[in-house]
C-alpha cells in the first residue's frame, strides 16, 4: 500500500470510497455522522483535490482509504484555548479520514495517520488537530492510541450533524 496524493480525475473513486464507508456504517452505533453527498460533500472533495490536498491510500491502483489535510478548521476551534499556541499557517487538520470497508482492520487508518505526522512534519507544522464526532469509537481509539491528546469536547455544526458534539485531539510534533 501506498500513499500518496489524489489525481483530479480521480473524484468518482474518491466519492465511491466516501459512499462506500457511509453505506457500511452510517446507520450503526459507530456513526460517523457522514451522509451522502452532505459531507464530505462533492465540492469539498473537487476543492481538496483541486487544491493538492487529499490524500490517497492505494493498493495496487485500488483506492481503499482518503483524507484531507489542510490549514482549514471549524469555527469553533477558535473558542477553545489550545494547549500549542500557533499560527494557522502551522497547524495541520486531519479531515474525513476514511477506510473501505473491505480494507478495515488491516492498518491502514494507522498507515495514513502516520503519513499525516510525517507530512505535517515536513512541513515544519507545529501541531495536528482534529474533531471527532462524540461516540464515533474507532475514531477516538484510533487518534488516542497514536498518541493524540483528547482535549475537550465542544459542540459544533457541521452540515451532516447540525450542532453535535465534537471531541477535540491535538498531537504535538
Amino acid at each position: 500500500m501506498i500513499i500518496r496524493k489524489a489525481d483530479p480525475d480521480e473524484f468518482q473513486a474518491v466519492r465511491a470510497l466516501y459512499h462506500a464507508v457511509i453505506d457500511r456504517i452510517g446507520g450503526s452505533r459507530d456513526s460517523v455522522g457522514w451522509k451522502k453527498d452532505i459531507y464530505p460533500s462533492p465540492e469539498f472533495l473537487k476543492d481538496s483535490l483541486r487544491n493538492g490536498e487529499l490524500f490517497l491510500a492505494d493498493e495496487g491502483g485500488t483506492v481503499i482509504g482518503a483524507m484531507v489535510l489542510n490549514h482549514r478548521y471549524n469555527e469553533e476551534y477558535r473558542t477553545f484555548p489550545w494547549p500549542t499556541q500557533a499560527d494557522d499557517s502551522e497547524i495541520t487538520v486531519i479531515h474525513a479520514l476514511g477506510v473501505h470497508p473491505l480494507y478495515r482492520g488491516r492498518g491502514t487508518a494507522k498507515q495514513m495517520v502516520r503519513f499525516a505526522m510525517d507530512y505535517a512534519r515536513a512541513h515544519q507544522q507545529k501541531v495536528i488537530r482534529l474533531d471527532v464526532l462524540k461516540g464515533n469509537r474507532h475514531a477516538e481509539k484510533l487518534y488516542s492510541g497514536m498518541g493524540f491528546q483528547y482535549l475537550h469536547t465542544l459542540p459544533m455544526y457541521y452540515e451532516d450533524t447540525g450542532w453535535t458534539d465534537f471531541k477535540l485531539y491535538e498531537y504535538l510534533l
